[in-house]
């Protein structure tokens, strides 16, 4: 179950965010992460002040940020994932940056934190990369496609 909360007014109904992740989970690398027995997450719209409070709070970093994923740490049947917050205002800000649509921003975003509670992150460029991969790919399954600079999938070194 994906439960979204909108904290603030954007233009995007629950049920796309949900397809979203939905989507995502079908990945064959991420589906083989999740829990049997089903899965939740929750996913909250907000607005930069928000996640500068949360960014601060709970990462020590003192600015706004576009995404954050509060992972439960619990992955047995029927459990809660974690929370995925989005500021809205930068969904907006960095979508009309780009030159793509504020769906694609959103959906990028979301995927983004949902892979973050799956365990993976960009600390190296080899992680950055396969986070990058997997976000394409839950992307194309939505039939979303990025301008061509937002999300590259560097090829390896060597």
């Amino acid at each position: 179950m994906i439960t979204v909360v909108k904290a603030v007014t954007a233009p995007v109904a629950p049920a796309r965010i949900r397809s979203l992740l939905d989507a995502a989970a079908a990945v064959s690398e991420v589906a083989a992460r999740l829990p049997a027995g089903g899965w939740e997450v929750a996913v909250r719209i907000s607005g930069d002040r928000e996640l500068r409070r949360l960014n601060s709070r709970y990462l020590g970093e003192d600015h706004a940020t576009d995404v954050l994923s509060f992972p439960s740490g619990d992955h047995g049947p029927g459990s809660h994932l974690g929370d995925i917050v989005i500021a809205w205002p930068a969904v907006v800000r960095q979508a009309a940056g780009f030159g793509h649509s504020e769906e694609g921003e959103l959906a990028l975003l979301a995927v983004h934190g949902f892979l973050h509670l799956l365990g993976w992150d960009h600390a190296t460029k080899k992680d950055e990369r396969e986070m990058n991969r997997l976000t394409l790919a839950a992307l194309a399954r939505s039939g979303i496609t990025l301008a061509g600079a937002r999300l590259l999938v560097p090829a390896p070194r060597g």
